[in-house]
């Protein structure tokens, strides 16, 4: 009888522990602390998607700035097909993490982007980090727009 009580409730626990754990990593919006991402709506008759990516790794070291367009991909970033691929198969991608989204407290590193222009007819104005586990999967959603992230010297 005390095996089977253990069968039952082993699972059960373990699915109650791993769940109490998680965060929903799909909403959006900022953790505390986290940095901030805005978004408005950009006036009717303005060009399509026109983005200025600048990726540093680290807050002090020197940016690496790109422009990318998208439909036909374009600009001078170095994968912009695959830049804008990743973009369109995430349905918001500049939204930020909400401010009482629970995060995982996992350091992915000291790289910082930002990205300002347009997408989708909206203005975007943002910044990604890798500071927690929802800034994680923020920037692993749309990695290639960051293209090879330079070394911390």
């Amino acid at each position: 009888m005390r095996y089977r009580t253990l069968l039952f409730a082993a699972p059960g626990l373990a699915l109650l522990l791993s769940t109490a754990a998680c965060g929903d990593e799909q909403a959006n919006g900022n953790p505390a602390g986290a940095p901030s991402g805005t978004t408005s709506v950009q006036p009717s008759g303005s060009p399509a998607d026109n983005l200025t990516v600048q990726v540093k790794a680290s807050k002090e070291a020197p940016a690496k700035t790109w422009r990318l367009t998208c439909d036909p991909p374009g600009g001078d970033h170095p994968q912009a097909a695959g830049a804008c691929a990743a973009l369109t198969k995430v349905k918001e991608p500049f939204k930020p993490v909400p401010k009482d989204q629970m995060c995982t407290k996992i350091y992915g590193g000291p790289e910082i982007a930002t990205v300002k222009g347009t997408w989708e007819g909206e203005q975007v104005d943002t910044t990604f980090t890798r500071d927690d586990g929802c800034q994680l999967h923020r920037w692993s959603q749309i990695g290639p727009v960051f293209g090879n992230v330079p070394k911390v010297r």
